[in-house]
């Protein structure tokens, strides 16, 4: 059973009672695919992140969330958002918690490691760019990654 449900400009939605600034790191290696976890909490493929801790900055937060996940070490590249729609709530069964979107997603090279799965991550694996959006995913993971292929001019802010 997920313990996270994602909704979207959904009526039936709970209240939001909490805001964590998170970061997804979208990682590539020489060849140029993506690093894709398969979450343990909803069932779906998404870029590996998760919650900045305090006295974490933004990058250290990224590096740390994408080889806690995955085993693989990155370096910090560049921005291709930061999201942040109240209309997003994220529902988390195991303590009730309904957090109100707030992600900045970094570009990463990966410097190190094998993908290597955790107790976030069922599955870790280097995707071919051309096959990432026809993983099951979150359409809020749908579009950062769509925006990260597309190679916006300027960072995406919404």
């Amino acid at each position: 059973m997920a313990t996270r449900i994602d909704f979207h400009n959904d009526p039936n939605a709970p209240l939001p009672n909490s805001m964590v600034p998170s970061v997804n790191a979208v990682v590539v290696n020489d060849v140029g695919e993506v690093l894709m976890i398969h979450r343990t909490d909803n069932d779906n493929w998404a870029l590996p992140g998760g919650a900045i801790d305090l006295g974490e900055s933004v990058p250290e937060a990224a590096v740390r969330e994408t080889l806690e996940e995955t085993g693989i070490s990155c370096e910090i590249t560049g921005l291709v958002g930061i999201y942040t729609d109240p209309k997003h709530v994220i529902l988390y069964t195991s303590n009730g918690e309904a957090r109100q979107e707030f992600s900045i997603v970094l570009t990463a090279r990966a410097t190190d490691g094998e993908p290597t799965p955790s107790s976030e991550s069922r599955e870790v694996r280097w995707v071919p760019r051309e096959s990432v959006l026809s993983l099951q995913m979150d359409r809020a993971m749908r579009l950062r990654i769509r925006h990260f292929l597309d190679h916006l001019e300027q960072p995406y802010i919404g």
